[in-house]
């Protein structure tokens, strides 16, 4: 019994203490929070709870804390970014938690989504003009050179690097069209 009375009385707070952190909260609440979401990557959760144990401290040390505002703000800034630099060592040590994976729902590699995406640029391929698709064929599908894709076309390299340009331009817009490409 004697050992709770010291925790439970490390703790006690006056009316004034509680007081000062719904002050403190009040008046920094939004703009720490503000500060340390960007601190946490946007990490809202994680920013609320950091937030919150900021005033818990401000809380056990308001009989310390300097009651000027621009200090205490100070005071705030500095726990709360020790609080995130703590965060970010603790999940840095610990492996992140996961769920184990359903054997029923893993994924098998089995093609379907090259097939489909195959198929999707061959009907897109159809659509250009036959200067454009054949440059795209000789260059891409057929991986040739622009020199050697010249000599087979009987054309100057420049016209495949120019046909190429713009086929590939033509062939983003047309898949873009589709839904498909962004």
């Amino acid at each position: 019994m004697p050992v709770r009375r010291q925790l439970d009385s490390r703790f006690e707070s006056t009316d004034t203490d509680v007081v000062l952190v719904e002050d403190l909260y009040r008046e920094f609440g939004v703009p720490l929070l503000r500060h340390v979401r960007k601190a946490t990557g946007n990490d809202l959760q994680w920013a609320e709870d950091v937030v919150q144990e900021t005033l818990v401290r401000a809380w056990r040390n308001a009989g310390r804390l300097q009651r000027e505002p621009g200090l205490l703000w100070a005071w705030l800034l500095t726990v709360a970014r020790r609080i995130v630099i703590d965060g970010r060592r603790r999940r840095g040590t610990r492996p992140q938690e996961v769920e184990p994976a359903d054997a029923n729902a893993v994924p098998v590699p089995d093609g379907a989504d090259r097939a489909l995406e195959a198929m999707i640029v061959a009907e897109a391929l159809r659509e250009l003009s036959p200067e454009h698709r054949e440059v795209i064929e000789q260059t891409y599908l057929r991986d040739r050179t622009i020199n050697e894709a010249a000599e087979i076309l009987g054309i100057p390299p420049g016209t495949v690097k120019s046909r190429l340009y713009y086929g590939i331009r033509a062939l983003r817009k047309v898949l873009k069209e589709r839904g498909v490409a962004s």
